[in-house]
């Protein structure tokens, strides 16, 4: 075999081995280049900048996670403390389920229609998610004094788990359920609704009233209400958001945000989402079988009864007894209004299925 050699650059050698039969066959490769000790010092100067900027952005993001998480900690102090004062008051005046009321749009009501109207929600909630079959494990997330649990508990036999913020709501809520026969096939604790203390796929319902405006990383709120979910299992969450964007738009006009500011300050609430913002959250999962809709029609005579309610002499002194943080809320309710009116805040139901597998 002979073995020809042709300069092709400075970098490229080209090899031609011949064969008996003159087949050539090339191979390129690389010449090594020549070394330096002003190349090496060169390269060692960007790699000691490189793992500098990355020991950078590592402690950046050590600090953001650490102030995200003190955030949270706050939060979820000033919701616990806002539902230990507020609930008895509203459990006194409204019963014991601490959502929406659910009616027929344009209809004049009166407050005796409204624990039937929320009722209602409970059931249209579930009628809207299409459930494959009746529920029997179910874990109810936001739970409050429990209304929601013990009526499905009542109705289909299922076993509920509640949790809450609150250690007042958690041990009224057990209380309820005791005094109607319904322990310990419904309990409640109180737990980190990002931090549930279940095991995975454990509940074919998981169930959200009126909890999601609460979370301050909405990501991480419907993961894990995946993650408990069992393969098959149905999630409902009905909540309050923003308005969808509007195409072109980044984000919401300023008026829009300083109403919702306001609204947060008085309710606890971190940032709002739209609902649009809940059904990418379901898709980036793979959950199937996505629904949504917009229910504020079916719930606008809620916030002008709820004032009509505070402003009897039995609302105003069990307002006065129940505290600062009670108090402030209640001046925040005609917000809401205002908000629902300039069609800002939506009522949403937004409902799927996990996967089977």
């Amino acid at each position: 075999m002979g073995v020809g050699v042709m300069r092709m650059s400075w970098s490229t050698t080209t090899l031609l081995l011949c064969s008996q039969s003159h087949n050539p066959t090339t191979i390129l490769f690389r010449r090594p280049p020549s070394f330096s000790f002003r190349d090496t010092t060169r390269r060692r100067q960007r790699s000691i900048h490189l793992r500098a900027r990355r020991a950078a952005a590592t402690e950046a993001q050590l600090d953001d996670d650490d102030h995200s998480g003190i955030m949270w900690k706050q939060l979820q102090k000033g919701i616990a403390e806002f539902y230990d004062e507020s609930s008895t008051l509203w459990e006194n005046i409204w019963g014991d389920h601490m959502h929406h009321g659910f009616y027929d749009p344009d209809s004049s009501v009166s407050l005796s229609d409204h624990r039937p109207a929320q009722i209602r929600m409970i059931d249209e909630a579930l009628r809207f998610a299409s459930l494959p079959e009746e529920p029997k494990n179910v874990v109810d997330v936001g739970c409050g004094i429990g209304g929601s649990s013990r009526y499905i508990a009542s109705k289909y036999g299922a076993k509920c788990k509640g949790i809450t913020l609150s250690p007042v709501q958690a041990q009224r809520a057990n209380a309820l359920a005791s005094s109607q026969s319904l322990s310990p096939q419904v309990s409640f604790q109180v737990a980190d609704a990002l931090d549930q203390p279940f095991a995975d796929g454990k509940f074919d319902l998981v169930w959200s009233m009126e909890s999601g405006e609460h979370m301050p990383d909405k990501s991480k709120f419907v993961s894990e209400l995946a993650r408990v979910a069992a393969p098959g299992g149905t999630i409902i969450i009905v909540t309050w958001c923003h308005r969808d964007l509007k195409p072109g738009e980044e984000s919401l006009q300023p008026w829009e945000q300083t109403l919702l500011n306001k609204i947060c300050d008085a309710f606890y609430l971190p940032a709002w989402c739209s609902t649009a913002d809940y059904v990418r959250l379901m898709e980036s999962l793979s959950l199937q079988d996505i629904k949504a809709a917009d229910w504020s029609q079916y719930v606008a005579p809620f916030w002008p009864a709820v004032i009509r309610s505070a402003l009897t002499w039995k609302g105003l002194t069990s307002l006065l007894r129940a505290g600062r943080k009670t108090i402030r809320g209640a001046l925040a309710m005609p917000l809401m209004i205002e908000g629902y009116k300039k069609d800002l805040i939506k009522f949403a139901i937004i409902t799927c299925r996990k996967p089977h597998q």
